[in-house]
């Protein structure tokens, strides 16, 4: 068996620092294996830098997931090329930097990441369905362990995607509302899954930006920039136990843990 922790997407310096201090003790604490972090909005609630993602990976997280603000700082342009453990979605168009997949080993299982972005009030990109069957058929067959990172604007559209890949991949775990839901299951083909992991960060303003500066927006439509909030700060993930021989999940555990 492999234990595995899919993190929520993590928000600006609130969601990095749970990480930072959490993180090595959970693993120890909860037998965890393997460790992927949505970095979405790791910087200051937009895209990463290779400086957190360096942070990030020596603070315990071993591949690190993105969406649609993954290019939103330029310095990563080039970054995403040279670090395999730091994705953006599989269903970009080709000739985008970076990749969409990752293939390693955990204590000597194989094991993939796929990372791909809905299209459903979301920015243009191509078919993710078409897309990750295309990411598993590049796969060879000794890769049972398959996470799959599904980062999406409607439920529906993750639900689709845990209904399509069911059978056919361990985990699939939506990602992108900062909002976590409480849907956690094992499909009827063995796929764990989840609607949405929820943030990791600060849960005191909405979805993570301070409350005034939204709220503003909201009522008289001023467009003024957004803001980390730093208050009640939250991890929000999910455990999911997995067996190497087939693949299949055999436990889920929906994960919110409260940080001063």
């Amino acid at each position: 068996m492999i234990r595995v922790l899919l993190i929520g997407d993590t928000m600006a310096r609130a969601g990095r620092r749970v990480q930072e201090e959490r993180l090595h003790d959970l693993r120890a604490q909860r037998d965890i294996d393997f460790v992927v972090s949505n970095i979405e909005n790791a910087a200051a609630g937009f895209s990463i830098t290779p400086r957190i993602a360096v942070d990030l990976i020596a603070a315990g997280v071993d591949v690190m997931t993105s969406g649609n603000h993954i290019f939103d700082k330029k310095e990563i342009l080039d970054y995403i090329d040279q670090e395999p453990r730091l994705l953006r979605p599989a269903n970009y168009p080709s000739g985008v930097p970076g990749r969409g997949r990752w293939v390693g080993k955990v204590k000597g299982i194989p094991i993939a990441v796929i990372n791909l972005q809905g299209r459903v009030f979301m920015p243009p990109s191509d078919d993710p369905f078409r897309a990750a069957d295309a990411q598993l058929a590049a796969l060879v067959p000794a890769v049972k362990v398959i996470l799959v990172d599904m980062h999406a604007e409607t439920t529906s559209e993750k639900v689709a995607m845990g209904r399509y890949l069911d059978g056919r991949v361990s985990v699939v775990v939506g990602t992108h509302t900062h909002v976590q839901t409480a849907d956690e299951q094992i499909l009827p083909g063995g796929t764990g899954y989840i609607t949405d992991l929820g943030m990791t960060g600060p849960h005191d303003g909405v979805i993570g930006m301070r409350t005034e500066i939204v709220i503003e927006r909201f009522l008289r439509g001023i467009s003024l920039k957004f803001e980390p909030s730093e208050g009640e700060i939250k991890l929000n993930g999910l455990i999911v136990d997995i067996d190497e021989e087939t693949g299949h999940a055999l436990r889920v555990e929906r994960v919110s843990l409260s940080h001063s």
